[in-house]
């Protein structure tokens, strides 16, 4: 079977999104399957390319026996709506037009760069194939609850394109159950509607001692590091976090960042105001040095907004912090914060609620029974959401997708065996 697959993002860059999509490509290959992915320069989050590569017309690459086309695109930082919907748009149509020459039984498209689905479902159309739709953020609500577009007539618009979208694709793909409910409310059929949800390679976050390297380097050696990987974005309330930090007076706790975004200059400056001395921002790292900093975390930090669109979300780095058995402190409601506390794999605060956040926090650092119990519950959770099994379900789903006929054939070879 060939599958091809679009996605804005893919290794070296290292986001959710990139990771999710190498992961499941190479056991789709491990299992048989000829897998080429589309994607661009690697640029995210900076809109900068990355060291050694170029954004040109057309490249390809060998990804581990993943066959990669690179495309131009029209590069911008994660920030500014304007730019960023041109990079989304120019990203699409070049996938589009490279998708035309490749060999394909089916296509896979996947958000949230909501133009790579657009131009998934023409490349559909134009090559007559089955396709896709992976939906990894509820799009348009998401940009509406970081409040990156407000005017109504334009939500409106994207909202039935969503929907239309939703429509004409073979099948749907979310990581949530929550998802899944809410696209079915809109009057798509649940049977269309598949729930693969993230997870990790267990192989790839073992349960590492502290880096005392690492510690040393950064002059943290003794601290309670409280850990935070990944976008510094319009979503995640890190601002929020700083000024919890300025009120803690525990002079063993203290706060890691690590990554890039939207908002990290405008958290650098607050830093730099509240003059905070127990908080350390750090770039965003090679993806193969991310078990080492995790490995110094005493907790990781997983917050977001608080908004009523974001209780359908589960952070896929819940999962990375949780196979190195680190208890997480999440400050999200719904489907996630019910996972976190099935597992008892740590605590939660109502977003934005300082005083909730402290009080979590303080339980987690002062109570080692607590600790313990929640270290054990995240090591239980990541085995449960072990990303070899989910990929595998997700290929059974591609494949009956793609040879539809194939798979009736068989159900009624079952059904004649059973009578």
């Amino acid at each position: 079977m060939k599958i091809l697959f679009l996605t804005d993002n893919f290794p070296p860059e290292s986001n959710a999104p990139a990771n999710r999509t190498y992961e499941h490509a190479l056991e789709w290959l491990n299992k048989g399957a000829a897998v080429t992915v589309i994607t661009c320069a690697p640029n995210f989050p900076n809109g900068k390319v990355y060291k050694g590569y170029q954004n040109k017309l057309y490249q390809t690459e060998d990804w581990q026996g993943i066959k990669v086309i690179r495309v131009w695109s029209y590069m911008a930082s994660n920030s500014g709506i304007l730019r960023r919907t041109l990079d989304y748009i120019s990203f699409g149509f070049m996938a589009f037009f490279a998708s035309l020459w490749i060999k394909t039984d089916v296509i896979v498209a996947t958000t949230p760069q909501f133009f790579t689905a657009v131009f998934g479902y023409f490349s559909a159309f134009f090559k007559r194939k089955p396709w896709i739709m992976e939906v990894r953020d509820l799009w348009p609500e998401s940009i509406k609850a970081v409040e990156a577009i407000r005017h109504p007539k334009i939500i409106h618009y994207l909202e039935k394109l969503e929907l239309f979208l939703y429509r004409k694709a073979t099948k749907i793909i979310v990581v949530t159950n929550a998802f899944k409910e809410d696209i079915s409310k809109r009057g798509i059929p649940k049977s269309k509607i598949e729930v693969i949800k993230n997870g990790v390679v267990l192989n790839n976050y073992p349960v590492l001692e502290k880096s005392n390297a690492l510690l040393q380097e950064l002059n943290l050696e003794g601290k309670f590091i409280v850990g935070y990987m990944g976008t510094h974005g319009l979503a995640h309330k890190l601002d929020f976090i700083l000024n919890c930090c300025k009120v803690i007076t525990d002079p063993d706790i203290h706060f890691v960042f690590v990554g890039d975004g939207a908002k990290k200059p405008e958290l650098l400056a607050q830093k730099n105001e509240l003059q905070l001395s127990n908080v350390t921002f750090l770039p965003a790292i090679p993806k193969a040095e991310v078990s080492q900093y995790i490995s110094i975390f005493d907790i990781a930090l997983v917050p977001l907004r608080k908004n009523e669109t974001f209780k359908t979300v589960i952070p896929s780095k819940i999962f990375e912090n949780a196979a190195m058995g680190k208890p997480i402190l999440l400050g999200l409601e719904g489907e996630c914060k019910q996972l976190i506390q099935k597992y008892s794999a740590g605590l939660c605060f109502k977003p934005e609620n300082e005083a909730d956040f402290l009080k979590q926090l303080s339980r987690l650092k002062n109570d080692p029974v607590v600790y313990k119990n929640c270290r054990a519950g995240a090591l239980k959770m990541a085995d449960s959401f072990n990303r070899h099994r989910f990929a595998e379900n997700m290929l059974q789903i591609i494949k009956k997708v793609a040879f539809p006929i194939d798979g009736m054939a068989k159900n009624k070879l079952k059904e004649a065996e059973i009578g």
